[in-house]
């Protein structure tokens, strides 16, 4: 019976790892690895930014349609058909009041046709609705190419979270032999209790960092999430190898501002809205003018009076309508002022644009220019900072250097490794960013940038 009891205890364990293995390998599943252009492949299929972005665009392209529709034929068609009772008094022959009472069928059958021949307003409103798609295809534009710099920061934000991370948790190994070793030279009689104490504080100053930069992690990570609207398990980290320091092509401030201007979604879009606005003074103006109209019309009546009840009538008509406006209390004038406001409005908006354009252009640029010649000066720091550290360390087994000396040599190298990794990155968001305000943001570039990652 025992022997039974524990071959049921033996196969109920393996079913139940057998349980928890499938159950990790069913979780483990819904979780993907990823580089930075499947990250931003998608991000185009699932950001809800981006998404609405393209629905606006579309409902903004319907403006046009809708305009022109006002200048083209209405046709109309109406059918009418009455059932009347007629009671009429009328004196007879001798003056006495007869009265008569009828029951008869009435109808009527139009058909009308309405061509614009002349509408200020209708065609200042066609101009209107064109510049309003350029500003809806202006504005999409624009976040799509915002959408590849917000990929790239929220990935590079993650990777360099990871990397802090791991230079903690390094930084942790050296700290905990730092550590032992004060610990065994106090126990012998050649250390002191201040570099017991020394070490220990940055032992616990580092568990508090870990835990901060864990937090972090999971942030960055679940930011990138959110963009991507799937859970992200790895993420391909730099190939430092692979990074070729590059100045922007052209290398001239002046040559990239000027190339924002033109070709800038942001610009296009203020352009496009100014044209609307210029347009709108049109429509107000419109208010003065005349409308012309052509008609044409058919109609077919039965019984259509009381006098001829039983009679027919066919009837065809062609016409111009012309209408001038004369008085309309003041509302034209007033909205002539409203227009132009609007379009003054519009106009500055356009300038502060530029020149917003021009300073982000202006901290982009310098972002890829100056981080390069800090990127190698901060290479040149992290080996003389690798140098200090195994300097320290030797000279502190020789009685040279204190255990302080050797904590603060590691402290620095951390310091200049995380500042290394800042600067590596910023110089890569700094790039795709400045490729962003020109509009040349694409799959392309984020290729480009993909193919530095480790495979």
């Amino acid at each position: 019976m025992a022997t039974n009891d524990l071959n049921h205890s033996a196969a109920w364990l393996r079913l139940r790892s057998l349980t928890l293995s499938c159950a990790l390998l069913s979780s483990s599943s819904l979780l993907w690895s990823m580089d930075l252009l499947q990250a931003y492949e998608a991000a185009q299929k699932q950001d809800a930014t981006i998404l609405a972005a393209r629905a606006a665009a579309a409902a903004g392209r319907e403006r046009l349609p809708q305009a022109q529709a006002q200048l083209r034929p209405v046709i109309s068609f109406g059918v009418s058909r009455n059932s009347n009772n007629l009671s009429s008094t009328s004196p007879d022959a001798l003056g006495q009041e007869q009265t008569t009472d009828r029951k008869y069928m009435s109808g009527n059958k139009t058909l009308s046709v309405r061509q614009p021949v002349f509408r200020s307003l209708q065609m200042a409103q066609v101009g209107q609705a064109r510049a309003q798609v350029d500003d809806a295809e202006a504005t999409l534009a624009q976040e799509e190419q915002a959408l590849v710099a917000r990929v790239v920061g929220a990935y590079f934000d993650a990777v360099l979270s990871h990397d802090q991370l791991e230079l903690i948790l390094s930084q942790r190994t050296s700290y905990t032999s730092q550590l032992d070793a004060a610990r065994k030279s106090f126990a012998a009689g050649s250390g002191t209790r201040t570099d017991v104490d020394e070490a220990q504080a940055r032992m616990d100053m580092n568990v508090a960092q870990e835990l901060e930069s864990r937090q972090n992690v999971a942030y960055t990570l679940r930011q990138l999430e959110m963009l991507v609207n799937q859970p992200i398990d790895k993420l391909s980290r730099l190939d430092v190898s692979r990074l070729e320091l590059l100045n922007p092509q052209p290398n001239s401030l002046d040559d990239w501002t000027a190339r924002a201007e033109l070709s800038s979604p942001k610009m296009q879009s203020l352009k496009a809205q100014l044209d609307a606005a210029r347009q709108e003074v049109m429509k107000a103006n419109a208010g003065h003018h005349p409308t012309l109209d052509a008609v044409a019309q058919l109609s077919r009546s039965e019984s259509e009076n009381t006098t001829n009840i039983s009679n027919r009538y066919n009837n065809a008509s062609v016409s111009l309508q012309l209408n001038f406006p004369i008085y309309s209390g003041g509302s034209v004038d007033s909205a002539v002022r409203q227009a132009l406001a609007g379009q003054e409005h519009a106009e500055q908006a356009l300038e502060a644009g530029r020149r917003d354009l021009g300073l982000q252009v202006y901290k982009e640029f310098r972002g890829v220019t100056e981080s390069i010649p800090r990127i190698k000066a901060l290479e040149q720091a992290l080996r003389s900072a690798d140098q200090l550290v195994i300097s320290n360390h030797k000279s502190f087994q020789a009685g040279v250097r204190t255990l302080l000396d050797a904590l603060n040599a590691e402290q620095q190298r951390m310091v200049v490794r995380r500042d290394l990794a800042q600067a590596r990155h910023m110089y890569l968001t700094s790039r795709i960013r400045l490729l962003a305000l020109v509009g040349s943001a694409d799959s392309e570039a984020v290729a480009t940038i993909n193919r530095l990652l480790q495979s």
